[in-house]
């Protein structure tokens, strides 16, 4: 029987990555739908990924499935037949990504998740399918075009700062299960008109337009495919493109450009930037803005301090870091820095 989780270490993995002849495709999707059994889904799942040398990352559920993938081009259409076939994915909408280097990811990854998107929700009579109506591209630049209509992003903070559709509404949170019931809050005398959600790839904004249903809104839309559809249609079918600046996407790539303009700032300067990184301090690991002309001056880290810890001997790095807390840390416009992590930005 085929291993079911990874053996090779992360160097030996990235290095394979980079000697690969073949190009590869990345890919986005996910379901709702009713998983009986998610650890032997996810299992079945591995091996039939591994098998056509996929990498990324997949989550499973009893509520669907999240992926987020890369594949071999010459294997793209194989990946498809293959999953078609799987029960429940029938139909499957593949996003493919719009910027892409095929370099996004080099290590496959299918866990099973108590959802496929953290929500909060513990009220067992909120139902995931009655959710709001699909508009494609060119229905939801119409319905915008509409004075009336709101916008409303269910994406992180820092998402929203790189890149959002017009006078689209920031829910401003670091997480997805704050943001619905911000939403609803914020929304409250908002009931009667029409609500378009977005997301990236649409697993948010899908489970989002559920939710305010739920708490009694009743014309609630949500945007196909997400930016990675739109951006796809805006090109093939020539509309007009209402997205502003880049879309952040949670691979090694952190964002895919959507348009020309450049809306974020770099966060240590103030330069017009809209590059994420992640501090080279390993100990720290802060994802902020950086310029090229600050990713110089501070070699790659988010503060001087970062900077002299950077340049010490490893054993005194390694250190340093004992102890401290991993996870996934980002600056906040209205934080000056994370507490505990790092000596944040300048």
């Amino acid at each position: 029987m085929a291993a079911l989780h990874n053996r090779v270490s992360q160097k030996e993995l990235k290095d394979r990555l980079y000697q690969e002849s073949d190009p590869r495709t990345t890919i986005s999707f996910y379901r709702y739908f009713p998983i009986d059994d998610p650890r032997v889904f996810r299992d079945e799942l591995y091996s039939v990924l591994s098998a056509l040398q996929v990498f990324g990352r997949v989550y499973v559920a009893r509520e669907g499935i999240n992926a987020q993938i890369s594949v071999p081009q010459p294997r793209f259409e194989q990946l498809r037949a293959v999953l078609e076939g799987v029960q429940g994915l029938a139909g499957l909408r593949l996003n493919i990504a719009v910027d892409d280097d095929g370099k996004s990811f080099w290590v496959l990854k299918v866990k099973v998740r108590e959802k496929i998107v953290a929500d909060g929700i513990a009220d067992p009579d909120f139902d995931m399918s009655r959710k709001g109506n699909y508009v494609d591209a060119a229905t939801f630049n119409r319905l915008t075009d509409d004075p009336s209509t709101i916008v409303v992003d269910m994406r992180n903070h820092y998402e929203y700062e790189v890149g959002h559709f017009d006078k689209a509404i920031e829910i401003p949170s670091d997480t997805f299960r704050d943001q619905l019931p911000m939403s609803a809050e914020m929304l409250e005398e908002q009931k009667e008109k029409t609500i378009i959600m977005y997301c990236t790839g649409g697993i948010r904004c899908e489970k989002a337009s559920a939710y305010l249903l739920h708490k009694g809104f009743t014309n609630v839309f949500h945007l196909e495919g997400g930016i990675i559809q739109y951006a796809h249609a805006v090109e093939e079918q020539g509309l007009e493109n209402k997205f502003r600046g880049k879309n952040f996407v949670f691979d090694n790539r952190l964002g895919e450009r959507i348009s020309d303009e450049v809306i974020a700032h770099c966060h240590q300067c103030g330069a017009p930037a809209d590059t994420h990184t992640n501090c080279r301090n390993e100990g720290c690991h802060l994802l902020f803005i950086q310029c090229p002309s600050c990713a110089q001056k501070y070699e790659g880290c988010c503060s001087p301090a970062c900077q002299e810890t950077i340049n010490l001997p490893a054993d005194e790095q390694k250190a340093l870091r004992k102890g401290v807390e991993k996870g996934v840390h980002t600056f906040n416009k209205a934080r000056s820095r994370v507490p505990g992590k790092g000596a944040g930005l300048p």
